[in-house]
């Protein structure tokens, strides 16, 4: 006996074991203007993820940061001279004069002083291109606003850890990189993925 053919948006017959109640035998077809959140979430774009983020609520922050880069670019860590002064050389022999408005930092602490700078000019930079490619409709998940987010991020902690007194360059510029490398994990990898590289970092992929 031939089976009556059923469409798919059909709804189940009472009792009909074949059908299951879900409404046909096939899965139903998509609605208009309904989110795919299942397809999203498969193709890494779920709400764990960086393509999640809102590209508005990325504008606010791409904003916050460049002020606060502004803010460190022009607060310099130690102030600036007060008044024109004058102090022996370390060998004793050289009398060197620091003129009033030129930064004590740099006076003092050159090399410190030049990866502050360096550090704020480059988070100011990159939280504007990160702002610019907001405004233009470039797409969250592309690399350019990836990057200029991680970039002009891990600045500001480049900076914050530069301003420390007593701290050594070099692992300044260390816990950058680590970081750097952190927030590139964070925002690039899907869940699944990120958990097993941090295992992986962590606890050298040791079970726990």
């Amino acid at each position: 006996m031939a089976q009556p053919r059923v469409h798919p948006n059909a709804a189940a017959a009472a009792g009909d074991l074949e059908m299951g109640g879900n409404g046909g035998v096939f899965p139903p077809l998509p609605v208009r203007g309904q989110p795919a959140s299942v397809n999203q979430q498969q193709l890494g774009g779920g709400p764990h993820t960086w393509v999640g983020n809102d590209a508005n609520t990325l504008l606010v922050v791409a904003t916050l940061i460049t002020t606060l880069t502004y803010q460190l670019g022009t607060s310099i860590p130690g102030g600036y001279w007060q008044q024109d002064t004058t102090a022996a050389s370390r060998d004793g022999k050289e009398q060197v004069t620091y003129r009033a408005g030129d930064p004590i930092m740099r006076d003092l602490h050159r090399p410190r002083y030049w990866v502050f700078m360096g550090a704020s000019w480059v988070g100011f930079a990159s939280s504007m291109m990160m702002t610019l490619s907001l405004l233009v409709r470039m797409p969250v998940d592309s690399r350019h606003v990836r990057w200029s987010f991680v970039v002009a991020y891990s600045s500001l902690v480049l900076t914050f850890v530069v301003s420390q007194p007593k701290t050594h360059l070099s692992l300044d510029l260390l816990i950058w990189a680590a970081v750097l490398v952190f927030l590139w994990i964070i925002v690039s990898l899907h869940p699944d993925r990120r958990a097993r590289v941090i295992q992986e970092l962590c606890c050298g992929g040791r079970d726990t």
